[in-house]
């Protein structure tokens, strides 16, 4: 088999590309042939990437010619599709090549913005979903999404990398949280960092380490400042997937703040390692963890309720091992052995469809 994975690469390094780089190893530890096309190529000339509009249209031509002749290499297009404005200039242009050169369409949707985003452009992009031979989410979370605009698809999971994120046994010493999400608004690390300064008060040897960068980097430097936390509170910058396996390690607790999810890596890199997760009960989350079972789940935007979950944490051992117990047991659903065949169900599947479509066409 043949595949064309289309998708972004790090940096950064979570995510939909953290996802994509460990599929394209994957698939070609399997024998695979991968012919990779990417959607966040570096700019050419460099200086373009600097100047919006021109730096589309730079981008765009050397992209839909790349496509062009990957879709004429491979058996399958298995496309990493996301909301907005990267479905329209990244997804839509590989499906309808795809489906000009014939070839099996694989479109992996894995945008936690979906609701809105399909509420608002559906009539838009139907034409183009419908041109796809499968649908694959990661969770029933945003396959219940698609169901309620008509579109069947199936469930494949993100992949934890089990020798990178594992456990290391150490006793619960101290008060460290870890928040490993970009410093974008749809994240609410103001809530964390919120959240922290009144676990403080309660805690003062607790510590909070923010593994991201993005827009609201210093607004969140200048927040941890105002409320008095500056010196307890650790801005990293971006970091690569081993540095961030590392500080999951030294952490007492997993701290996702974030407005929109769907099926976190950052929830199940931390259920990986063995360190108890404290999350907003936001989209795809619960059918990631099981409030009390393998997380604490608590509202977005509350940093009362945040920080009494992460005290509950902090001080009570027996709750802190249970949540690492089962969240290590339920982790093993996500590693390779478990998705290879579900994913290779899904391209024996589509390429059946495929192959029906043209007998019929």
């Amino acid at each position: 088999m043949s595949v064309g994975l289309v998708g972004p690469m790090p940096p950064p390094a979570g995510g939909m590309a953290g996802q994509t780089a460990q599929l394209r190893d994957l698939l070609s530890r399997e024998g695979v042939r991968v012919v990779f096309v990417a959607t966040n190529a570096a700019y050419r000339p460099a200086f373009v990437g600097r100047i919006r509009g021109l730096r589309a249209a730079f981008r765009m031509v050397p992209y839909v010619r790349t496509l062009w002749r990957c879709a004429g290499q491979v058996d399958v297009l298995h496309i990493m599709a996301n909301s907005g404005w990267s479905w329209h200039m990244y997804a839509a242009p590989a499906i309808w090549i795809g489906r000009i050169r014939r070839r099996t369409v694989v479109v992996n949707y894995r945008g936690g913005d979906a609701a809105r985003f399909l509420a608002k452009s559906a009539a838009w992009i139907a034409p183009t979903i419908a041109r796809a031979d499968a649908i694959a989410v990661p969770s029933r979370f945003l396959g219940d999404v698609f169901a309620r605009h008509g579109v069947a698809s199936v469930v494949l999971p993100n992949i934890i990398d089990r020798a990178r994120f594992h456990a290391m046994q150490r006793p619960q010493a101290s008060a460290n949280i870890l928040v490993a999400r970009h410093l974008e608004p749809i994240y609410d690390i103001g809530t964390a960092i919120r959240a922290f300064a009144i676990v403080v008060r309660e805690r003062p040897h607790a510590r909070l380490t923010i593994a991201g960068d993005g827009p609201e980097r210093q607004p969140m430097i200048a927040l941890a400042a105002q409320l008095g936390v500056a010196d307890c509170v650790t801005f990293t910058g971006q970091v690569d997937r081993e540095r961030i396996a590392v500080l999951l390690r030294e952490s007492d607790i997993a701290l996702n703040p974030s407005r929109i999810d769907n099926m976190p890596n950052s929830v199940l890199e931390a259920l990986a390692s063995g360190v108890p997760v404290v999350s907003t009960d936001v989209g795809g989350v619960n059918h990631v963890v099981t409030h009390e079972r393998t997380a604490l789940l608590i509202p977005s935007a509350d940093p009362d309720a945040m920080a009494a979950a992460l005290l509950r944490v902090i001080d009570d051992p027996e709750l802190a091992s249970r949540l690492r117990a089962n969240g290590l047991a339920d982790v093993e659903q996500y590693t390779w052995p478990n998705v290879r065949e579900q994913l290779f169900s899904i391209y024996r599947s589509a390429g059946v469809a495929r192959a029906a479509a043209a007998e019929t066409a």
